[in-house]
């Protein structure tokens, strides 16, 4: 496992993309919270180096003909598109439709600029994990067939969610010789997904973290990247 440099800590990972001019935020789904449940099947945007994680936001640039039509399909509908991190090898079928991991998350496009030439620009919120039950082929991006993957957290483990942010939160400022770099205003899980998204790690890394049960086992996974970088134990 790769790990992190000082500065590959970012706050940039809670995404405030200043596009100028014709930037166009997409009013009637600005929240999270105003999305109904996952549907069944939702166009997949995979990638070699991204992973999406729920809670946080990430821009995107997108250039390639096919999913150009992505979004401007996603744009006309609900605004979710899944995000799936490609499997090694896939330099040989790139053009094609290359495996996948099964695991991804959906996220929610809440701002987007359609640039001259047709490429976009947008920003994703992440929403919730899914399962790749199956793909269809009915258009010229990939398309499947998903499975929500709610992270639940109950009381208890809320607790100890608490517990974890404080220790990693103690671990950043050491980092960053005190200063913030994930804002103290954000929920627990915000808080914990918001650092895995801005941690500069492996994509495999990012994939395994995305793939925890839930924040608390998320955080832990965190606590260890951190404190090789600390070189303290837990």
């Amino acid at each position: 496992m790769r790990q992190p440099s000082l500065c590959a800590v970012v706050s940039a990972a809670i995404v405030a993309v200043a596009f100028t001019g014709t930037s166009a935020q997409v009013s009637e789904r600005e929240t999270v919270g105003e999305v109904a449940a996952l549907p069944r099947t939702v166009p997949i945007f995979p990638l070699e180096d991204v992973v999406l994680f729920p809670n946080s936001s990430r821009p995107l640039y997108i250039f390639e003909p096919r999913y150009r039509d992505m979004v401007a399909d996603a744009l006309e509908g609900d605004g979710i598109i899944g995000m799936v991190l490609l499997q090694p090898g896939y330099q040989t079928d790139y053009e094609g439709r290359p495996p996948v991991y099964d695991i991804g998350c959906a996220g929610l496009i809440t701002d987007s600029e359609e640039l001259p030439d047709g490429r976009y620009l947008i920003v994703l919120e992440g929403l919730v994990k899914f399962r790749v039950v199956e793909e269809n082929h009915s258009r010229s991006y990939r398309l499947a067939e998903v499975e929500s993957i709610p992270e639940l957290i109950d009381d208890d483990l809320r607790q100890v969610l608490s517990s974890r942010r404080e220790q990693l939160s103690e671990m950043l400022s050491t980092i960053s010789r005190g200063s913030s770099l994930v804002p103290e205003s954000l929920s627990d899980t915000e808080f914990v997904d918001t650092l895995a998204q801005g941690l500069q790690l492996d994509p495999a890394d990012r994939q395994i973290l995305l793939e925890r049960e839930n924040q608390v086992e998320r955080a832990e996974m965190l606590m260890e990247i951190l404190s090789h970088q600390l070189s303290v134990p837990l």
